[in-house]
């Protein structure tokens, strides 16, 4: 059977918050060295061992903070992954770094769900009654670096299976002694006697860069173990049997559309899935998605009721049960084992909806989407080309995920144009008065702009780019993006009234002013300190300090029963 107890995983986790409660509300008090297993939180929440029990079943052997009992049917080694949500208002175990990452991370690699990193055994063994050898050594962290942790399962998993606990228990040890994950640094990794070197992203990364370029600008002698990024997929490999209708995938993610993957391995499951949401970077898929969704996933009846339209969210799946539960759905996407037509994949076929049959579902692409824009022939025959000619997997991914970047770009600039002219201009911004509006988003207006400034300045495909916006302005997509985009733009705003204060005379401006506004003005600017250090407002370098300066002079020109009033409040 093919199962995933993530009621377990919840409940546990929910326990660790409790827990942990105390701690993390003094965490500010305490340096992260003080705190025991505080860099190996800043990785992992816990590491898990599952076996399968006779008469148990899926059973809990090991388990560091918390556990999740993983078991696909297949003989042999598996690797796959899973998403879970968090609990509403738990506190995280980063120890008063979480701010710091997320404000520096990409937006598509924020701290917001659990990812379970799964790698399982399942061998013959007659020592064992049933006949099989069965275990499962999982990795739970709120990092979405998957090639990172199915790499690092892959050193530490065969050699866990050997030697068992003891063996687990040095890792943990090792991953403790880690650097915690800074974005923009390039961090040497030492676990079992093996040394991964990788780049953390940044947020200020060029999209498209390399990894191995700024890893050589920090002067870091390479390690033996060079990951080339700890995030992506290898893209071709994850698209090879629908190459000819990714782009129609890609409008899919870009709408938000409910899709459903239905796929022969949880392997192949998940890498979908990851590899589908990523088609959109940079902008950051806004919906829930669910590499490996199963029956017991606590979601299950809210994402498979019939009583209201599906839910905008990708569900990758493995059980037959779920060709009948999700019949209703608008995308569907029936993955077999993959198969050659001489050298090249074998594509599946778009099919309508009505094919879709309860039992023996055929490879396809289930939907009535029309797409907006024309395929890019030119991408296809490329890739084609480098499949008759044997190129390196890692190369055909490298052409994919710069075709998809500047699709999504094309498609981005002409929003991030319109949104720039909402932002008032610099000299509107006054140190006396309070920060001018941003103009509010007009869809027609920007609608106007693109027969002189739309995604043609950078794209040379044809199709009806105002639908595909239409379509995307109803998307949770859309709403995300907006919403970031319009909180950086008032946090500048914020920045430049700060800049602009700094830069005034503030005690030529006192000496004709009442004591009332003096002490109104003084308020202010203490509010306004506060709200920049809380918010981590990216000021310019000294500007805090000098109208903390200003601030003290201003106070100090006012009587003595003011003044202690003052630096009491």
């Amino acid at each position: 059977c093919i199962s995933l107890v993530f009621e377990l995983l919840s409940e546990q986790l929910s326990a660790v918050t409790t827990g942990q409660g105390d701690s993390s509300a003094n965490a500010a008090e305490n340096t992260e060295s003080s705190l025991p297993w505080a860099r190996f939180s800043s990785w992992l929440e816990c590491v898990c061992v599952v076996t399968f029990d006779l008469e148990l079943g899926q059973a809990i052997e090991v388990f560091h903070m918390t556990c999740v009992m993983c078991f696909p049917g297949c003989l042999g080694d598996t690797q796959f992954s899973f998403r879970l949500r968090q609990s509403v208002g738990r506190r995280g175990s980063w120890f008063g770094e979480e701010d710091a990452y997320s404000r520096d991370a990409p937006v598509t690699l924020q701290l917001a769900h659990f990812y379970g990193y799964v790698y399982f055994r399942q061998v013959k063994d007659a020592a064992v009654k049933r006949g099989y050898f069965q275990k499962s050594l999982v990795l739970v962290s709120r990092l979405p670096y998957v090639h990172l942790f199915q790499s690092l399962l892959q050193i530490i998993a065969p050699e866990y299976f050997e030697k068992l606990e003891p063996c687990l228990e040095a890792v943990c040890n090792e991953i403790d002694q880690w650097q915690s994950p800074v974005p923009g640094l390039t961090l040497n990794l030492p676990v079992m006697g093996v040394v991964m070197q990788v780049r953390i992203p940044s947020k200020n990364d060029k999209p498209g860069g390399s990894p191995e370029k700024q890893a050589q600008k920090e002067n870091l002698l390479p390690a033996p173990m060079m990951l080339p990024t700890i995030h992506e997929l290898d893209l071709f490999k994850c698209f090879q049997s629908f190459l000819i209708h990714l782009q129609m995938l890609w409008e899919l993610m870009l709408l938000g559309e409910p899709v459903v993957v239905m796929a022969p391995s949880p392997t192949v499951s998940s890498e979908t899935v990851l590899a589908l949401v990523s088609s959109i970077a940079p902008l950051r898929y806004c919906c829930d998605y669910r590499p490996y969704f199963t029956i017991h996933d606590t979601e299950f009846k809210e994402y498979t009721t019939r009583t209201q339209a599906p839910p905008n969210v990708i569900l990758g799946v493995t059980n037959p049960f779920f060709i009948k539960t999700f019949q209703s759905w608008p995308h569907i996407i029936r993955l077999g084992e993959l198969k050659m037509s001489g050298d090249l994949p074998k594509q599946v076929k778009v099919k309508k909806l009505a094919k879709l049959k309860t039992l023996d579902t055929k490879p396809g692409i289930y939907t009535a989407h029309k797409m907006f824009l024309q395929k890019d022939k030119s991408l296809i025959k490329r890739l084609l080309k480098g499949i008759q000619r044997k190129r390196p997997s890692e190369v055909q991914s490298a052409i994919l995920r710069r075709h998809l970047l500047e699709l999504t770009q094309s498609f981005i600039i002409p929003l991030e144009r319109y949104l720039a002219s909402l932002m008032p201009l610099q000299r509107s911004v006054t140190p006396w008065k309070t920060p001018p509006q941003i103009r509010p988003f007009s869809q027609e207006e920007f609608m106007g702009t693109l027969e002189h400034a739309g995604p043609q300045l950078t794209s040379v495909l044809k199709g009806d780019w105002v639908g595909l916006y239409r379509k995307f302005f109803r998307s949770p997509n859309f709403d995300g993006w907006y919403r970031l985009r319009h909180r950086e733009m008032t946090q500048k705003l914020e920045c430049l009234h700060l800049e602009v204060v700094c830069d005034a005379d503030l005690l030529g401006w006192t000496k004709d002013k009442s004591e009332v506004e003096i002490v109104d003005l003084v308020l202010k600017l203490r509010e306004k300190l506060m709200k920049a250090g809380k918010q981590q407002l990216p000021v310019k370098e000294g500007v805090l300090e000098k109208l903390e300066g200003y601030l003290q002079t201003v106070i100090s020109s006012l009587p003595e029963d003011l003044q202690t009033v003052l630096h009491r409040y």
